[in-house]
Parts: C-alpha cells; structure tokens; sequence
C-alpha cells in the first residue's frame, strides 16, 4: 500500500476520490496528485491554527453588514 492512500497517513487519494463522487465531479486521474498536495498543505496550516490557543476572554471578531 502506497503512503498515500495508508489510512494511518490520511489516506487522502480514498478521500479525493470519493469527495469527487459525492459531488459529482469528473476527475482525471493525472489530478489526484495535484489535489492531494494541495489537502496536504492545507491540513498542515489548519494545524498551526488549531495549535493556537486564545484566552478564554478572549472575543470573536464582529461582524459587519452594510
């Protein structure tokens, strides 16, 4: 089993995959590891800002409308 799809890692080409089905999107296989890098990247910044932690005083941005 390739690293990528080892669920212990992921398993982010199973997710591709099946995210591009439940929405209906055609995918070109030559995609999958274009897309993959991508979540990869993205997990990784998620990360940092799970990481952060705020005080618990601390207050969420207002929202403005015009």
């Amino acid at each position: 089993m390739s690293e990528r799809n080892d669920p212990s890692t992921g398993g982010l080409d199973t997710y591709i995959e099946a995210a591009a089905g439940l929405l209906a999107i055609p995918l070109d296989p030559a995609w999958i590891g274009a897309i993959g890098s991508n979540l990869a990247v993205l997990r990784a910044a998620a990360a940092h800002v799970a990481e952060f932690s705020l005080p618990d005083e601390a207050e969420a941005a207002p929202v403005y409308e015009a």
